[in-house]
């Protein structure tokens, strides 16, 4: 598991630069997503990992940082 893969979902999305996507960053307040690139964020993870992230885990990721601990305490599929 990289956090470089998930920097690279991040840029696709959001259109930023994989590079300036930093673990300590806010989706909303630093990288400007809204609910629904927050939402095919989270998909894309679910799909690039090969994981099911729980329904209580997701509404609580608000930084890079915690949407990649998501990704270590998800399930596998």
């Amino acid at each position: 598991m990289g956090f470089e893969k998930l920097q690279m979902i991040i840029s696709e999305v959001l259109g930023v630069q994989a590079e300036d996507v930093l673990p300590e960053m806010s989706f909303v307040d630093d990288l400007g997503a809204d609910s629904l690139e927050i939402f095919q964020i989270i998909m894309a993870i679910e799909e690039e990992f090969d994981v099911v992230i729980d329904e209580n885990a997701i509404e609580m990721i608000e930084t890079v940082e915690q949407a990649y601990q998501a990704i270590g305490q998800s399930e596998d599929i």
